[in-house]
This record gives C-alpha cells, structure tokens and sequence, in this order.
C-alpha cells in the first residue's frame, strides 16, 4: 500500500505517484511553512485517543504482541509538553538577531527516511520528528510493518488535513533500487535506520548535495562492578527478556570488573535463575515459549559445533542462556534471552570499547555509589553515548540526546539574512 494525498492507495498507483510527486512537493515547499503548533496540536488529540483506548483496536490489528506495553512505555515522551520542551532544547538559540542582521531556522525541505523494523512505531515516530521542524516526509516502510504506520498517518491526517502533503508511505522491499533511487533524488535530506550494509547501500543511491542522516545499528551492553544487589541483577534480567535482543539499546554482553574467572562463573551461576526467572514471566504464549526455546537450543549447538574447543563455557537454562567467554570484545549475542558474559576489568575498558567506536550506546552500569562518577566517565570517555541504571537500559530518558546528538538540529538548517542591502 501506498500512503499519498491523505489516502491509502494500491501498489499499483505507484507510478503514477511518483510521477505527479516532484510537482507535488515543490507546490508543498511554495506554501506557507508548517508550523510546529500545527503539529503539536494533532499529535495531542491523537495522544488522547490513544490514552482513552480508542485506538486499542487499531494496534492490535497493525502492531505486534507487546507493542500497546511498549507505547504505554514511551507515551511520556511524546505527549505535547515533552514535544514542546523537545524543541525548545534542540532548536532554542539557533534562530535570532545577529550582528549581521538575523538568523532563521527553516526546514531541510524534504526528508526520505528509511525507517527501521525493529520496534514498532518507530516508522511513524521518525516522520513526527521530520514533522515537528516542517519538512516534507517520504517514508520508505520496513518489511513487517504491517500497517501500522499507513493506519497512524490516516488517522493523524483525519485529526489534520493539513498535514496530508507532508507525509507520504511506501511499502517497498529494499530490493526497489530504482524507486527508491527516485525518491531519493526528491530529498534534501536522507534519514536511513539500517546497518553498516544499508547505509553503504544508501550512500551509493543518494544524489550528491543530499544530506545522510545515519542512525545506524548500535551496541549496548551492562558493566557490573563489585557485589550487585538482587534487584539491579532482577532488573538486568528483565530487560535481556523483554528486549529479546533486537534493540539498539539491549544488552548484548555483560562485562564484569573482574581479573579472574572465578568470581565471573559465580556471577553466571547467581544470574541464571533471575533470568529464568524474567523468562517464565514474559513468553507466556506457547509461540513465545517455543521462538525462546529454540534461540536457547541453537545457542547450544553453537557452543558445541562452532565454538568447540574455544574455552567458552555455556550455563543452558529453561528458554535463556548464558555463554561464557574469554575475550573482551562487545558483540551481538543471541537473541531472546540468551546473552554473553565476559571479564573486563576497568584498566581495559577504554582499550576494548574503542574496537567499536562509533557503534557504542548504552551501558547499563551496576556498582557501588561510591564509584558510579569514575566508571561513568571511563564509559563515556570510551565513546558510549548513554548510561542508565540496569533496567532502564531503553528506556526512552526526558529529553535524552538521540546516539549523542539531538535530531531536531540534523533536520534543519540556518538561514543567515542580512539587513538593509
């Protein structure tokens, strides 16, 4: 389906689509500019349908297991005040008089996001933002998205009609080079989700003088100091499960403060129940039960095909595991509760972190108070860009940064004007 003009329309208008597109766009940037109270004000009323369950519905139709949890989760961050606090932080002192004359913040024009599928709601939340500095939105859809985004765009320009030409869908598998490449000649502005292969791929289609906007895959892990109390390793435990893995912000490694293996294989006999634990109280369906399950199984036979005789030791667990390692590198683990445990004793966290500079995001950190502020600046001094309490790990934080920048100001630009000449 294709999302254009305030309508859902078949795949085979498509070219029909792009081809009045560029005149539709430049007709767009000819009017007047849109106004962020404009914005504000429908995602306000769609808050508030979504807060009364009149949209219960339409989520269980178009989104995954989970995902009315996961917006109840992040629902403070999108309400108006977040949104207006958002851009008063991101975009505030970029605009006024100069000695020159003055400075004005206008929008990049138009923005093709490649919007990620790995969290959803997420195809929709990139176009607010391109939204909320008035650009025009041209959204290429992830495989899997199943609706959700073309059914929030319906219903937020039924709220607004005024935001029909700023917003536009398109479910193309990646595979559409030439669509996709035509898009992208239309953008002033490229925003990809994608991994190292994607963004590689983008940056070969994009048009020169269009500006790449990388959010591109992050690594995220836990460091554990000294004795942690049941309730942060609890906390660590439900977060591995109730991620699975598959966000920027899950745990893929958990590195302990530690010079010798010992105390690490009791940390894992100690952690195993608690993630057990966390397991049996979220895969409550018998699909939860058996995808878990069958991560934990492949986790296995990778230990003893791939990785025998590697000195990996493995602590199998009922739909989880541990596996733990010898080395200190960050890297992905399997998914659905099944995670790495390796040493890193604090002397090499900058030495060992550094191998994924660039890649780095949060570090859910457990240690003593006393110690918090010296391994916090080791963390971030190491190139990490968030550090939360265990089980907070993505979370989405008031007003936090986006991978150490504030994305209001990628999609934006200024506009110096000169007085009396």
């Amino acid at each position: 389906m294709i999302f254009a003009g305030g309508r859902l329309l078949p795949d085979q208008e498509l070219d029909s689509v792009l081809g009045h597109l560029e005149e539709e766009l430049s007709q767009s940037l000819s009017g007047p500019p849109l106004e962020a109270e404009i914005v504000l004000t429908a995602l306000d009323a769609l808050g508030r349908e979504l807060d009364s369950g009149a949209l219960d519905g339409l989520i269980a139709q178009y989104a995954p297991p989970g995902a009315r949890e996961e917006l109840n989760r992040v629902r403070p961050q999108i309400s108006r005040a977040a949104l207006e606090q958002r851009l008063a932080l991101e975009l505030g002192g970029l605009s006024g008089p100069r000695p020159f004359g003055r400075a004005e913040v206008r929008p990049l024009g138009v923005l093709l996001h490649i919007a990620p599928g790995n969290m959803a709601g997420l195809p929709a939340f990139t176009a607010v933002e391109g939204l909320l500095t008035g650009n025009v939105n041209l959204v290429k859809l992830p495989h899997g998205d199943r609706g959700l985004t073309l059914a929030v765009f319906q219903k937020l320009t039924e709220i607004e009609p005024r935001l029909s030409p700023y917003l536009y869908a398109f479910d193309l598998s990646s595979q559409y080079f030439g669509t996709i490449r035509a898009l992208a000649a239309l953008a002033d502005g490229i925003v990809t989700w994608g991994g190292d292969g994607a963004i590689t791929a983008l940056r070969k289609l994009a048009p020169p003088g269009a500006k790449l906007i990388e959010w591109g895959h992050r690594l995220s892990f836990a460091y554990v100091s000294q004795e942690a109390s049941r309730e942060e390793l609890t906390a660590l435990a439900e977060h591995i499960v109730r991620t699975g893995g598959l966000l920027c912000s899950a745990c893929q490694v958990i590195f302990l403060d530690e010079e010798s293996m010992k105390p690490t294989v009791d940390f894992c006999r100690v952690f195993l129940p608690l993630l057990e634990q966390a397991a049996a109280g979220h895969y409550k369906t018998a699909g939860q039960a058996a995808q878990a399950a069958l991560c934990a199984r492949e986790t296995v036979l990778e230990q003893a095909v791939d990785r025998s005789g590697c000195g990996d030791r493995l602590f199998p667990g009922r739909c989880c595991s541990l596996t733990l390692r010898q080395d200190r590198e960050l890297e992905l683990s399997h998914l659905h509760g099944n995670v790495l445990v390796k040493l890193l004793p604090r002397g090499e966290i900058i030495s060992a972190l550094r191998r994924q500079r660039g890649r780095l995001q949060t570090a859910g950190l457990i240690c003593p108070d006393r110690e918090r502020e010296t391994l916090t600046t080791l963390l971030a001094r190491a190139g990490v860009n968030r550090v939360t309490a265990p089980g907070h790990m993505s979370d989405s934080l008031p007003l936090e940064a986006h991978d150490g920048e504030y994305p209001l100001r990628r999609y934006v630009r200024v506009v110096d004007i000169e007085n009396n000449f």
